[in-house]
């Protein structure tokens, strides 16, 4: 297991960013157990597997986080669907589809969500590197 949780860790931080991972109750204890969980299944034994690409991925888990309204996880997954070289047009498309089977205020709070992390997204891409 030690493997899956390395990889598991590497992928994350590539897709969510060094910041999130070592904000996220990493400095609480009782949390460390399903810091552990979450690092070795989904993101060491699912994301690691050759059979989607990061992309898809990314988008798949823009529909699912969406049908089950989950808005805090939704707005970090667009961050990771962004670094991952996913388009807002194709995040947009993915809020049509939710909207179509999730039910369009589903749709609707995707489209805001995306649009929210673009704007800050693209603030943080315009800044000069600190040095």
């Amino acid at each position: 297991m030690p493997e899956r949780y390395a990889e598991g860790d590497r992928i994350r931080r590539e897709v969510l960013g060094d910041e999130h991972v070592n904000s996220l109750l990493s400095d609480w204890p009782p949390a460390k157990p399903l810091l552990d969980l979450i690092t070795t299944y989904p993101w060491g034994s699912v994301w690691a597997r050759e059979g989607l690409d990061r992309r898809t991925r990314s988008l798949l888990n823009l529909a699912l986080l969406t049908a089950l309204n989950r808005p805090e996880e939704l707005r970090l997954n667009i961050h990771g669907a962004l670094r991952n070289g996913c388009s807002v047009e194709e995040m947009a498309e993915v809020a049509l589809q939710c909207a179509a089977y999730a039910g369009a205020p589903a749709g609707i709070a995707l489209m805001k969500a995306i649009h929210e992390v673009h704007e800050v997204h693209e603030v943080q891409e315009d800044r000069p590197e600190q040095t």
